[in-house]
């Protein structure tokens, strides 16, 4: 194992014991997909992304975006790997005045570019902040992170259209397809599926790749970094409560509420997952 993986391996499991940290403060919360997201999270953040931890407002920054807002504790974790937030601010997570509420705040929260609630309106932010920085001939990148039931709303295959409309290179979506949502599995729901086909079809370079696969992933974000003359989109496949047994088969896991005495059980099991 390269010493990039196993850095960014480390990184992942710090990232879910700090989410699994979180989670207990609240007893319940989207800690899924936090798990779930770690690795993704992790190259993101770790090999990707241009930025400065004592300034999230440096203007050449690379733009992360949290469309689905309500993965803001996946955000945190990361945020806190990164250096952006104290590790021990942490442990504010959710309460009255703290820096980190439940649901993704711009106002709130250093390295946090949109707030997020409702579905469907990051990619379209993300395509008028890549306009403006290509206008003002910033390098500077945006990546936008949808979720698979994100794609349900129209608005976000509106801003596929446009942001490959304007040929806008300098954006890279990233799909969190759990095949979970709210109301029950994705495909239950709404069928997207073939969604590498959809979006190619949409004017964008795809490409899918297991999402809890750190080398598959550096692999593909490498192949995106070069790639010219349209955006693009990366689908990771990811696994509700990854790392944690007794969270990854747990049945109605998209909002999950946990047990006091099982927050150890499920430390100790992300310990000996990635011993």
């Amino acid at each position: 194992m390269s010493d990039r993986v196993h850095a960014l391996e480390e990184s992942a499991c710090r990232i879910r014991r700090h989410a699994l940290d979180m989670g207990e403060a609240q007893g319940q919360g989207y800690i899924g997909q936090a798990l779930g997201l770690a690795d993704v999270l992790a190259v993101v953040y770790g090999d990707r992304l241009r930025f400065q931890p004592w300034d999230p407002d440096w203007p050449e920054r690379d733009r992360f975006l949290l469309s689905i807002g309500h993965y803001a504790i996946a955000l945190y974790a990361a945020l806190a790997e990164a250096g952006i937030v104290d590790v021990a601010e942490l442990e504010t997570y959710g309460a009255d005045e703290s820096r980190l509420p439940m649901s993704g705040m711009a106002s709130y929260t250093p390295g946090m570019e949109i707030s997020g609630g409702s579905l469907g309106h990051g990619l379209g932010v993300a395509t008028g902040m890549a306009l403006g920085l290509r206008q003002r001939g910033n390098p500077a990148r945006v990546y936008d992170l949808l979720s698979d039931g994100e794609l349900d709303e129209g608005s976000t295959w509106e801003a596929a259209l446009a942001c490959a409309h304007h040929e806008l290179d300098n954006v890279t979506a990233i799909v969190d397809v759990n095949a979970l949502q709210a109301d029950g599995p994705t495909s239950g729901v709404l069928r997207i599926e073939p969604l590498t086909a959809k979006w190619e079809s949409f004017g964008w370079r795809a490409i899918r790749v297991d999402g809890n696969d750190i080398p598959g992933l550096l692999a593909a974000f490498d192949e995106l970094a070069a790639h010219r003359g349209s955006p693009s989109v990366l689908i990771c496949d990811t696994r509700v409560g990854r790392g944690v047994p007794l969270l990854e088969n747990r049945e109605k896991a998209h909002f999950m509420r946990v047990e006091s005495h099982e927050w150890q059980i499920a430390r100790d099991q992300l310990e000996e997952t990635y011993a």
